[in-house]
Formats: C-alpha cells, sequence, structure tokens
C-alpha cells in the first residue's frame, strides 16, 4: 500500500490519550489578553453606472428570483445531528484486542549472580515479567457496531487480526468477550459475537449504491481513544480503488476520520450504515479530509456469508483478464475501451467448457454493465456459487471484421476452491530447468529482427534457458533492443509471442511477414498476445516504425 495510504492505525488507549492530550495543549500566548478586532475598513464606493443612449430602449428592471426553501435549507447542510447521533450512539462500540508478544528476557541480556545470591531469584522474576513467562501483552483500540441485538458487531479485520483476546466495550461502560465469528481478509471485515444480558441497540445496513456526491454522511468512532466520538462531512466520491484489495469500490468522504475509528460505521441522514471506515490518505496519521468506507453494498454479503458458514464463498468464472485499453480496443475490433478482455481459461474451472475463449470482451454480466477489468472480479464474486449466468461478449472471429456480439452461459464455482485448484496446478506445472537440453534432437531456427525484437523459435536450449513449458507454443524473444518501442511497452526477453493480430504464429518469419503486412495494410500498431514463462497471457499494444 502507498506510503501515504494508511489503513486507520489502531492505538493503545494510553497511546490514544497521550496523542489527544498533546492535541489539546493551550496554542502559544493563550493567556494572553484578546486583541480587539481591528476597525472595519472604509466602505468601497459602487462603480458608477455605464452611459446609456438617449435612444436605447430601457429594460425592465428584474430582481433575482429567491431560491425555493427546500434548496436553501441543503445549500446549509443538515440544521443539527443531534437526534440522530443520540440514536444511534449507543450501538457504536470500541473494540479492545490484546496479543501475546514472545519476548524472552525483553531482550535485557541473562542476569547470572554469584552462587548461592538470593539475587538470582530477583533477576529470573525481571526477566520474566509480570506473567513469568518472558512475553508482554499488546493492545490495541479500534471501533466496531451492532447489527443484531443478539450481539453480532461488525469491525475491521486488522483491527483484530492476530489478537488472543478480543472485548467489546459499551457505551455504558459495559465490557463483554467476543467470540470471533469470520474474516475476510479481501473485504478487510470481521464479525464478532457476544453474549449480552439482555437486547443490544443495534442499527441496520443502508443502500450504498443508492448515495450520491454531495451527500451527508456521519462518522462515528473511537478517535485516539477517546471514546464515542461523532463527525459529518460529505461523499466526496465513489467507487474508489486505493489498491487495498481485489474488490475495491471505496466510499471516499470527508467526515474527519482518525486513529481508532477503524471498523467503525459510516451514517446516511436516515441513520443507516452505507459504509464502513476502514483507512485514511494522510502524510501525519490524522484526518485531513481523504476516508475510505466499505460500501454496505459489499459488506452485507460478506457478513451474511460470515455469519452462516465462518467464511466467504465467492463465484468463481475461472478466467484471467486484462484491462481494455484504446490501443487493444483498436486492435481487438471493438468500437470503445470498455469491459474485460479474457487472457486464459483456468483449466477445470466453471469457463473450462470451450464457450470463452482467449481474446473474447466481456461486456455484460448476469445483466449488469462491466465497465472495466475491476467491475468483473467484483461482481463475480457477490453472485452466489452455482448460479447459472449469462456472459455478454464481443468476439473477433475474423481479422478484417468487426468483432460480434455473442452470449454465453456459464455456471459460477467457488472461488476458495478454484484458488486451490490454482495453486496446485501451477505448483505442479512449474518447469524444472533440464542440464541436458542441448542433447535434445529440436535444433533451433535462423533468427529474425522486427519491432526491436529478437526472435526465434522454441527450442529445448530456449526452453531451458527461459523456463518454458513444455505445452508454451510460439515464437520465443530472445532480445529486446534498448530504446525500442517494445522496451517501452514491458516486453522483455523470454516472453513468448503467440498471436500477432489475433493469428497464431509458430515461427520468427511469420511474425515478421504479418508485421509488414499490416505494415502495407496502413496499420500504426501491431497487437501481440504474450505468454509469459508460466502460460500468463497479455495483450500488448507495439507501435510499427
Amino acid at each position: 500500500m502507498n506510503a501515504r495510504l494508511r489503513r486507520l492505525p489502531i492505538t493503545s488507549l494510553a497511546a490514544g490519550w497521550l496523542a489527544a492530550s498533546a492535541l489539546m495543549q493551550p496554542l502559544p500566548g493563550a493567556a494572553q489578553a484578546v486583541e480587539p478586532l481591528p476597525a472595519p475598513e472604509p466602505s468601497v464606493p459602487a462603480l458608477p453606472a455605464p452611459p446609456v443612449e438617449e435612444d436605447a430602449p430601457s429594460a425592465p428592471s428584474v430582481a433575482p428570483a429567491a431560491p425555493p426553501a427546500s434548496a436553501q435549507a441543503a445549500s446549509r447542510g443538515p440544521a443539527s445531528v443531534a437526534d440522530l447521533a443520540e440514536s444511534l450512539l449507543d450501538a457504536v462500540v470500541n473494540i479492545s484486542t490484546s496479543q501475546t508478544v514472545d519476548r524472552p528476557g525483553g531482550g535485557i541480556p541473562e542476569l547470572e549472580a554469584p552462587e548461592g545470591s538470593p539475587l538470582q531469584d530477583f533477576f529470573d522474576d525481571l526477566l520474566r515479567g509480570d506473567d513469568g513467562v518472558g512475553d508482554r501483552r499488546v493492545q490495541s483500540l479500534g471501533s466496531g457496531f451492532v447489527v443484531d441485538p443478539s450481539g453480532v458487531v461488525i469491525t475491521n479485520n486488522h483491527v483484530i487480526a492476530d489478537a488472543d483476546t478480543i472485548t467489546v466495550n459499551f457505551a455504558d461502560g459495559t465490557r463483554l468477550d467476543a467470540e470471533l465469528l469470520g474474516t475476510d481478509p479481501k473485504t478487510d471485515l470481521a464479525v464478532l459475537k457476544v453474549n449480552p444480558p439482555e437486547p443490544l441497540p443495534a442499527v441496520e445496513f443502508g443502500d450504498s449504491e443508492a448515495l450520491r456526491i454531495g451527500d451527508w454522511v456521519m462518522a462515528i468512532g473511537n478517535p485516539f481513544g477517546l471514546g464515542g466520538s461523532v463527525s459529518v462531512g460529505i461523499v466526496s466520491a465513489r467507487g474508489r480503488n486505493i489498491n487495498a484489495g481485489p474488490y475495491d469500490n471505496f466510499i471516499q468522504t470527508d467526515a474527519a476520520i482518525n486513529r481508532g475509528n477503524s471498523g467503525g460505521p459510516l451514517f446516511d441522514m436516515n441513520g443507516r450504515v452505507v459504509g464502513i471506515n476502514t483507512a485514511i490518505i494522510s502524510p501525519t496519521g490524522g484526518s485531513i479530509g481523504i476516508g475510505f468506507s466499505i460500501p454496505a453494498q459489499l459488506a452485507v454479503n460478506v457478513v451474511d456469508q460470515l455469519r452462516e458458514f465462518g467464511e466467504t464463498r465467492r463465484g468463481w468464472l475461472g478466467i484471467r483478464l486484462q484491462a481494455v485499453t484504446d490501443d487493444i480496443a483498436e486492435g481487438l475490433g471493438i468500437p470503445e475501451a470498455k469491459g474485460a478482455v479474457v487472457m486464459g481459461i483456468v483449466p477445470g474451472g466453471p469457463s473450462d467448457n470451450g464457450l470463452l475463449k482467449v481474446g473474447d470482451v466481456i461486456v455484460r454480466f448476469n445483466g449488469q454493465e462491466i465497465e472495466s477489468s475491476r467491475d468483473l472480479p467484483r461482481i463475480v464474486a457477490e453472485t452466489p456459487v452455482g448460479d447459472t449466468v449469462t456472459v455478454e461478449l464481443l468476439r473477433k472471429e475474423d481479422t478484417a471484421a468487426p468483432a460480434q456480439p455473442l452470449s454465453v452461459e456459464v455456471t459460477l464455482g467457488r472461488l476458495e476452491d478454484g484458488e486451490k485448484l490454482m495453486a496446485e496446478s501451477e505448483a505442479a506445472s512449474e518447469p524444472a530447468a533440464n542440464a541436458d537440453a542441448a542433447d535434445d534432437e529440436a535444433v533451433s531456427s535462423a533468427s529474425v529482427v522486427t519491432l526491436g525484437l529478437t526472435l526465434s523459435a522454441i527450442d529445448a536450449p530456449l526452453r531451458g534457458q527461459y523456463g518454458l513449458g513444455d505445452d508454451v507454443e510460439g515464437v520465443v524473444i530472445t532480445q529486446v533492443e534498448p530504446n525500442s518501442s517494445a522496451a517501452e511497452k514491458g516486453i522483455e526477453a523470454g516472453a513468448v509471442i503467440r498471436e500477432v493480430a489475433q493469428e497464431e504464429v509458430s515461427e520468427p518469419q511469420e511474425v515478421a511477414d504479418k508485421i509488414a503486412k499490416l505494415k502495407a495494410d496502413g496499420r500504426r500498431n501491431a497487437l501481440l498476445l504474450l505468454a509469459s514463462a508460466s502460460g500468463d497471457l497479455r495483450f500488448v499494444v507495439v507501435p510499427i516504425d
């Protein structure tokens, strides 16, 4: 994560009070007498009216219309959120955790007293610490909120990660030990369970999709360990990708969010949870008005699964994707740079049925528009496992014709099972270096240079040199000319060209001939399909010099 982008740090109560007390120091010179306000500046005379020709007709005088009362109220923001905050504060809780950290001797070298000295027992106790085992307890604080009166509490995964004990602290001073029902590091969510003697005040999730930029929101949490604190702001942006995880779709807000707010709720003005505060951008660790919340739409599905199964069960399509850039869109013959281009089919996955192909551009999934390759994994993950969905795509069957729309149906698998399958497949397919590869009968053909690339046919020595799997086919790149367009596109030696302009190639001269034909046809770019040593595919558009 970017150094300037932080998950909300969780601090100990003592550290929180120290930070807060430092912030509350009086300003220099606060004890001095208050200086009177300066006298008002003399008013500036009005500008003279421009001359008016005698023959010119005079325009009627029109007073500006006053905005409607609703618009005037909206421009000033909510008159007060006191009633709303009062009704919600009891459902927002503090989360405290402790963790045992092994620190034998606390870093102090072993101390030995003379044989028989009574000081030896003192030295042993000193090094063991209070619990007598040489460990120490690390405490931290975060926030959370109750979503079920029976005692279900939501917070961030990073608030309770690696904790040995978790305690939920309520506004009335009640402290209850919590059981961890489940966590999801990919969305940074955790679900806890406490057993209260009577039903707890709880809040409901709202519709985060209904939020608009500029809507008022309210954050409640535990900044700097001070206890329940309310701040108000607006929705600054939606759909933010901060590279925190694979399903980033954050709500950005300028409501003050600081250390200890992690896991706390972001409310709309109806008192419903529309987000879970989880990260800020700050050079100092304090709020500068750029905070990020997990949207309720994403959180609800994860929370329900963690409550029911103790784990997530996400939908899985079983494909590898790449973003559609303007150059790739032009090379694939699609009208605009939207959707997600299929770059690989996972063997044994839900899409391994011949319906989807490399180069297909998915534009709709189960009725939802796919704007970019970042949208598709999140939408698929939110779809129930086992559902049969319609995938709408664009496919270019003929290099001379534009891409044509097509629909296929796929029954989704489970992502967690797919991740295990892919890990096992990658481990099994790792090529072993063969020291005797030079004895193979395969003979390398002559090299060809085009687009600043030196190309060779794949033979046994080159497979061994670049670690290419036995199933990797195409033309291997053995050298990339520095400062060439290909080098600027990140192409490196060892990559394999599988296709040129969506036509398969197997010999270096084929690549050169196809590049020459593209140039003769007036094409300015060549669309190359490259494979890595492990077989992962990607499209690269290289200018034709």
